[in-house]
């Protein structure tokens, strides 16, 4: 496996769907193959929302509900089906960073220690 196949995956928390929004579009590299994985549903003003179009960025959403607590059985089949298309940025956001550390093992464990370098997480405020 190269550096090329590894996909480099950042996670940010916050409150507010809107501001997490913003945080990832900020950081979106239009030339790179992006997924994102958002926790939650639109606000209506979400910046992503008209970035959908772009060819080279995918986003899924899932409904609100800690990733962690409920077996990350809709995070690992969301996970498995974005890293087929192997991305070269994921931004995970989630609401609370209550588990960011227990995301975070989960993301370090095998397979997807293999396929995921980890970056430091931004946690944002309301």
């Amino acid at each position: 496996m190269t550096a090329q196949d590894v996909t480099l995956a950042t996670l940010i928390t916050g409150p507010r769907v809107g501001l997490r929004e913003a945080a990832i579009a900020a950081r979106i590299d239009p030339m790179l193959h992006t997924a994102v994985i958002l926790e939650g549903l639109p606000d209506g003003n979400g910046q992503l929302q008209t970035s959908s179009d772009h060819p080279l960025l995918h986003i899924v959403r899932i409904a609100p509900g800690c990733m962690h607590c409920i077996g990350n059985l809709v995070m690992r089949v969301t996970l498995n089906r974005i890293l087929r298309n192997k991305p070269q940025r994921l931004f995970i956001s989630v609401a609370s960073d209550e588990h960011i550390a227990q995301l975070r093992e989960f993301l370090t464990t095998a397979p997807y220690d293999a396929l995921l370098t980890l970056t430091d997480n931004l946690s944002l405020q309301a």
